[in-house]
């Protein structure tokens, strides 16, 4: 807990001085053919607690941003006690569905999850459901099935279908995750991510610090979870986010080694470890990959780590960093692979960056997203 401590107390002073000094899948298509879904189009989530609401940008061929709208959840945005520019501390607060053309938006400060069905750049609010627990933070979607993971009272995780556009809570598909309630400080000690493997038949959480641990709950055919969730250990390594790595792998940011891991999940939901690779950066949280690569937003050091995988994940290779405006948060990346944008929580501005054939980046320009500053949750298209 020192080491956490520690850790919180490393990222606030480097966000101080510095004050002061996965990519989407194609659009759905609708009846006649006319495609419905996001296109060229950057949708980031303020999680202000006022009232929380999704700015759309419209993304230009050369990957530059402008402004397209401002939309209300209905729901108030909330902020985890300790944290400094990331008011969530989780990965996935605002998740694309694919298969149904629809944004999922959490609402941590009404404990609600809001709907909208998604054209182009442009949002419909279609629905405002309860989250299932207090303080949701990360949604996951696999073809019709939801999970929403809530962040205190010792986290939990709710899981849905999706019916005509909407979102129906399923009886029986709420799984305490039993974590320490009174952990401190909220932002280390609360879940940070649930998400599928990709194939989609096991539902995976990150616990950071109060555990230190991979959680993998088994799914029926219905999407169901198994009673109890199989736990790896990770001691020290406080895992904060990941992304698929094909069928049953995954890459996950470490914070609390400023690395990243390669792990395979196993059919009985153990984990084995495959490849480290440190960023030598501070408070390694984010992962977003394209292709054969990753990067890691590195909130203490205000940078983005760029890494190469190859032989399925079990090589991973540094190609070194580059600087954003403080606080880097969450990222996303473009359909076509192009660019990247990466929230920075102390201001509020999304980064935007064109990715080079060697994985290097090249900053574009930058926007402030209105009440977003310690917001989390893009989606890029």
């Amino acid at each position: 807990m020192q080491k956490i401590t520690r850790l919180a107390v490393a990222l606030a002073t480097a966000l101080t001085a510095a004050a002061a000094g996965a990519p989407s899948t194609a659009a759905a298509y609708g009846g006649g053919g006319h495609p419905r879904g996001g296109n060229h189009a950057v949708f980031v989530q303020t999680d202000n607690p006022a009232g929380n609401q999704v700015i759309a940008y419209r993304r230009a061929d050369d990957g530059q941003l402008t402004p397209a709208g401002a939309y209300d959840t209905n729901g108030l945005g909330g902020v985890l006690d300790g944290s400094v520019v990331d008011h969530l501390a989780s990965q996935g607060s605002l998740t694309y569905d694919p298969r149904h053309a629809l944004l999922y938006a959490v609402n941590a400060g009404s404990d609600t999850v809001s709907v909208f069905s998604v054209n182009g750049d442009r949002l419909a609010l279609r629905q405002v459901v309860g989250s299932g627990g207090r303080f949701p933070v990360s949604v996951a979607v696999h073809d019709d099935v939801v999970y929403v993971l809530n962040a205190l009272d010792g986290g939990s995780i709710q899981g849905y279908t999706v019916r005509n556009g909407h979102l129906r809570a399923e009886t029986g598909w709420n799984r305490q995750l039993g974590l320490d309630p009174n952990a401190t400080p909220q932002f280390t000690n609360t879940p940070g991510q649930v998400g599928f493997t990709g194939e989609g038949s096991q539902l995976v959480v990150t616990t950071k610090a109060n555990g230190s641990s991979l959680l993998v709950f088994d799914l029926d055919r219905s999407g169901a979870p198994s009673d109890t969730p199989v736990t790896t250990s990770l001691p020290g390594a406080v895992p904060f986010a990941f992304v698929p790595n094909g069928r049953h792998g995954l890459f996950v940011a470490e914070a609390g080694t400023n690395a990243v891991a390669t792990f395979t999940i196993h059919r009985d939901g153990t984990a084995t470890q495959e490849a480290f690779a440190t960023t030598g950066q501070a408070a390694t949280c984010w992962i977003v990959a394209v292709r054969d690569l990753l990067y890691t937003s590195n909130a203490g050091s205000s940078t983005l780590t760029g890494l190469r995988t190859a032989d399925r994940g079990r090589q991973l290779t540094v190609l070194g960093n580059t600087p954003t405006d403080p606080g880097t948060v969450d990222a996303a990346v473009s359909t076509n692979g192009r660019y990247l944008y990466a929230q920075t929580g102390l201001n509020g501005i999304v980064d935007e960056f064109a990715i080079n054939d060697d994985g290097s980046l090249t900053r574009l320009g930058s926007q402030t997203v209105p009440g977003g500053a310690g917001g989390e949750g893009i989606v890029a298209f």
